[in-house]
């Protein structure tokens, strides 16, 4: 079972695909399939040196793989999942050092004397949750609601799922769950269409009063060619934000091809704008994998990515918009990481990684401050670090 830290897209997509293999049997004029209930589950550990010594301990910017010189603990995740009689839901349960990095964006709203307060540390141990329907019309029709893996891009949360052990800048910068609705249809055997409604970016309860909005379209062949395009669009600013009700739309598109049994390939493509007050905040980002099985037990990856952020400023004094992913203009990355699997259900990686930035964005050496009264400040524009993690699952 491999439900727990699919691929972060691949919420979505495990549901367009359930529904793509079970087109017949939801036809009213054919029996159901047979009733399913499983369970799952996965741990993942590291230890990371990082060659600029930070003093504070902190690989800065790099999402779960953000400890120099320690062993971590870093996520361990069960999940129950079921599909019986049209009803089907989900629910993953994770304890570990990457939950608090998975809700570090989650809005804290204060509570009251008969109503509890919401915050990160209310939802952290939740990595997904949802439940829905399969309605008996044309292809099948399945509705859902809950907390749910995002949608935009090919990595996922469960580091077996994707071929490096870090994840792209493009990863960690856009939202890693949502909250809401969505609906799936299987236009064909290939192809889905997903329409959803969510609370936004990276928020179990809303901070505003906007609902967000996201089609996504998806082509899959089986170890052939799998293929997504997305709009995702809402307000996602908190209410009362300097850059007021500023609609941001995105676009993102990325391609899987497997040319031959033991070459891979994927390219990821995303963009953004946002009108605000001060201008129009805009992104372009991008990232290239490539990975070669070198026998069944060992496979070589390589991935290179690059993110470029325009923060707007109206020039009249009154300052410029609040960025909406870097404190510099631009991050780039190169990775390489070798992954041994002795067994089926066990991955062992080996991975180097040069981070590097328009500015200080990292830390190295000596870091100013001491993190409780004094921030610490980023003090290099760059980073390099050798990563050894392991991973299991059922």
């Amino acid at each position: 079972m491999q439900i727990v830290g699919m691929t972060r897209h691949g919420s979505a997509l495990l549901a367009a695909t359930a529904l793509l293999g079970s087109v017949h049997e939801a036809r009213a004029d054919e029996a159901q399939p047979p009733a399913t209930f499983q369970l799952g589950g996965y741990a993942e550990g590291f230890y990371q040196w990082n060659f600029g010594r930070p003093s504070n301990g902190i690989t800065h910017y790099r999402g779960f793989d953000n400890r120099h010189n320690t062993f971590t603990l870093s996520n361990v995740a069960l999940s129950a999942s079921w599909d019986m009689e049209r009803i089907v839901g989900l629910v993953a349960l994770q304890v570990g050092h990457t939950p608090s990095t998975y809700y570090l964006a989650e809005p804290a709203l204060a509570g009251a004397s008969g109503t509890n307060a919401t915050s990160a540390e209310l939802w952290k141990y939740v990595q997904q949750a949802y439940a829905g329907y399969r309605f008996d019309i044309g292809r099948g029709l399945l509705v859902q609601a809950g907390l749910f893996l995002s949608p935009i891009g090919p990595e996922g949360m469960a580091v077996r799922d994707n071929w490096n052990f870090s994840r792209s800048n493009l990863f960690f910068g856009l939202p890693f769950y949502h909250t809401g609705a969505r609906v799936t249809y299987p236009l064909s055997d290939a192809w889905a269409l997903t329409l959803a409604c969510y609370n936004g970016w990276n928020s179990v309860v809303d901070n505003n009063e906007e609902k967000s909005l996201g089609a996504q379209v998806t082509y899959t062949r089986p170890d052939k060619l799998a293929l997504s395009l997305l709009y995702f669009t809402g307000v996602e600013r908190p209410r009362g934000a300097p850059e007021g009700r500023a609609w941001r739309h995105l676009v993102d598109a990325h391609a899987t091809v497997h040319p031959t049994d033991r070459l891979s390939f994927i390219a990821h493509l995303n963009g953004g704008t946002e009108p605000n007050r001060f201008g129009t905040s805009a992104w372009i980002a991008g990232a290239l994998y490539a990975r070669v099985r070198v026998s069944d037990k060992l496979y070589l990856a390589a991935r290179g990515d690059a993110f470029h952020e325009r923060v707007p400023s109206n020039g009249n004094g009154e300052g410029a918009a609040a960025a909406i992913f870097w404190p510099v203009s631009w991050v780039a990355s190169g990775t390489a990481t070798a992954d041994f699997r002795p067994h089926e259900r066990a991955s062992f990686r080996l991975e180097y990684r040069h981070d590097h930035a328009a500015g200080n964005m990292y830390f190295g050496g000596a870091v100013p401050g001491n993190g409780v009264d004094a921030p610490f400040v980023p003090n290099r524009p760059a980073q390099d670090t050798v990563t050894l993690g392991a991973t299991t699952w059922f």
